[in-house]
């Protein structure tokens, strides 16, 4: 029995720390593009990013880590069986550059409230799609175990992340034609002098 209880609540852990891991790096990219608004607009916002960002993660994200981490020992001491099987360690492994990448969140946060931060709204949305792989490759291995669909996995894998570089690269060049409108719809000042004045 002490086996569902901690599955259960592993899923519930990994649903909501990937939930975590899913906005957080699209705040950051909000986040980043606030820096390129005028003020007052952008020390409103920028103050506003940075409430979101903290409390997502100390509220929601950490607490859902650690929840997920706990269960998942829990789940190991009931079938220790489980840790000499090879799907196993490569999930492992993959938690592992999740948790790195949790942590990495954080000192993105501690530089964006810094005003510290080089990266830009762009290179964010590449950044936002690392977990979405890992999360894709963690379920494939949890359901297939052993028999991992490995040639399938790798074209879905790859089609994935094709259509995420294509829609990122898409949504860049819609921006900057949006920028380029808006600039060329801008009325221009001249400064000429009114008639009949000396």
């Amino acid at each position: 029995m002490a086996y569902y209880w901690f599955k259960a609540f592993h899923i519930v852990g990994i649903v909501c720390w990937f939930a975590g891991m899913f906005y957080l790096p699209r705040l950051f990219v909000y986040h980043a593009e606030a820096y390129e608004q005028p003020e007052p607009a952008r020390t409103v916002l920028t103050q506003q990013y940075q409430v979101m960002e903290k409390r997502l993660y100390s509220i929601i994200m950490t607490p859902a880590m650690l929840l997920t981490v706990a269960m998942a020992i829990g789940l190991v001491t009931t079938e220790p069986a489980v840790m000499k099987q090879p799907w196993m360690h490569i999930k492992l492994a993959c938690v592992a550059l999740l948790l790195g990448y949790h942590h990495v969140c954080k000192r993105i946060m501690k530089k964006l409230a810094a005003n510290e931060c080089q990266m830009t709204g762009q290179q964010f949305r590449w950044f936002n799609e690392f977990p979405t792989v890992f999360f894709v490759i963690v379920v494939l291995l949890a359901v297939f175990k052993n028999n991992f669909p490995t040639d399938g996995a790798t074209w879905l894998i790859a089609a994935m992340v094709v259509g995420m570089a294509a829609a990122i690269q898409l949504y860049a060049r819609k921006r900057r034609l949006d920028k380029e409108r808006s600039a060329e719809a801008e009325p221009t000042t001249v400064n000429a002098t009114p008639e009949g004045s000396v």
